[in-house]
């Protein structure tokens, strides 16, 4: 019995019809077509065999082609020391927080550190997201941090985000930080670099409008720096006491605390708290807290009326409490100094003891670099607490 896969046996030549005699092929012919024969048998193409060779009886089996194995990559594992709220604030004191953010702002300055602008990303009606970019001394940061003034109501924080710091160098991330901590460290501590920087010599006295946790960084800062005592004015009763009391100041209305050598708003902005009456000489005004559109904590009026300064002009003049004063067509940039510049020794500060001085803060991404520069020495040290993840 033939084998189900062997070849087919090859046909039998039948014999002619009876009567008809094959004809004789001619020799000259026959050559011919042998050779057509060999030349297309040595143009047709090889026949390839299928990976491990042809199968059944018969066949002539064929190796199977080697083909090299994929080269194995090993990913280098990437770790990632991540700062608590807790952890930030312990490593990062007051006065080296000061000193690094008015650093931070010469060599912004100077065309050192760059920083594209701030990126709003709304979520109406509840607030809105922010992504700020930046890079310095081989260090690349990028905070994504929210802005939602309702949810205090619920039990959460207004501000909450994370900030990332990265190498410059290689791409590496390096640190991973509480946005909180740093964007109330870094407040707290530009009220301190502008108080300094364009107050009277003279000035002592602190009124703080708006005790919450940036107000309450503010004093800090400011109360590092030598300024004090002053008055905490909030409409929260309790929270005024409890920042008045940490740091030996008093509780006040908010006239009693516009009426110290510098004054802090540092509320939601949704209502305006600064007006022109309020406006005395000498007085120095840090406004901290009208930092995205729409918000603003002094008048028009009282805004047009004083020596204007500002962390950076864009962002001021787009979403800063300079912002109605500029639709308004009161004021233009030739009116506004950076505060970099005046740091640098590029712009003149305050023209005299009896002006009325108002630096605009709307918060910078630089001032957060300057920050997490610290916390990240502070854990390469073996100062700061920190969990690693590794990604």
């Amino acid at each position: 019995m033939q084998h189900p896969r062997a070849p087919p046996a090859p046909l039998a030549r039948s014999a002619p019809p009876p009567g008809l005699r094959r004809r004789p092929g001619h020799p000259a012919a026959a050559a011919r077509v042998a050779g057509i024969g060999g030349r297309l048998r040595r143009r047709a193409p090889a026949r390839l065999a299928p990976p491990g060779g042809w199968r059944g009886p018969g066949a002539v089996r064929w190796p199977a082609p080697a083909c090299p194995a994929p080269p194995t990559i090993v990913a280098p594992v990437t770790e990632i020391a991540v700062l608590d709220h807790d952890a930030v604030l312990a490593a990062v004191g007051a006065g080296e927080a000061i000193e690094a953010v008015r650093g931070a702002f010469v060599r912004h300055h100077r065309g050192e550190w760059v920083m594209p602008p701030k990126v709003y990303l709304d979520s109406p009606p509840h607030g809105d997201f922010r992504a700020m970019p930046a890079r310095g001394d081989g260090l690349a940061l990028l905070k994504w941090v929210t802005s939602f003034p309702g949810n205090p109501g619920a039990g959460l924080p207004a501000v909450t985000g994370v900030v990332l710091l990265s190498d410059a160098v290689d791409g590496e991330p390096l640190l991973a930080l509480d946005a909180r901590s740093v964007t109330a460290l870094r407040t707290g501590a530009v009220a301190a670099v502008a108080a300094r920087a364009l107050g009277r010599d003279d000035a002592r006295t602190v009124g703080i409008v708006g005790s919450g946790r940036h107000g309450a960084w503010a004093a800090r800062c400011l109360a590092a720096a030598g300024y004090g005592p002053g008055v905490c004015a909030d409409p929260r009763a309790e929270v005024a006491e409890k920042l008045a009391r940490e740091l030996g100041w008093e509780v006040g209305e908010r006239r009693v605390a516009l009426g110290c050598d510098v004054v802090c708003c540092v509320t939601p902005g949704a209502e305006v708290v600064v007006d022109a009456g309020d406006l005395r000489p000498g007085l120095h005004l840090n406004m901290l807290g009208a930092d995205g559109p729409g918000k603003a904590e002094a008048s028009v009026g009282a805004v047009a009326s004083c020596v204007l300064f500002c962390d950076e002009w864009e962002q001021a003049a787009h979403g800063g409490e300079l912002t109605g004063a500029v639709q308004a067509g009161l004021i233009e940039r030739a009116r506004v100094t950076e505060l970099g510049a005046v740091l640098a020794g590029d712009a003149p500060g305050r023209p005299g003891p009896d002006a009325v001085t108002l630096f605009d803060s709307t918060g910078l991404a630089i001032q957060d670099l300057a920050v997490a520069r610290l916390a990240l020495a502070a854990w390469r040290d073996g100062r700061a607490r920190a969990q690693t993840v590794r990604l």
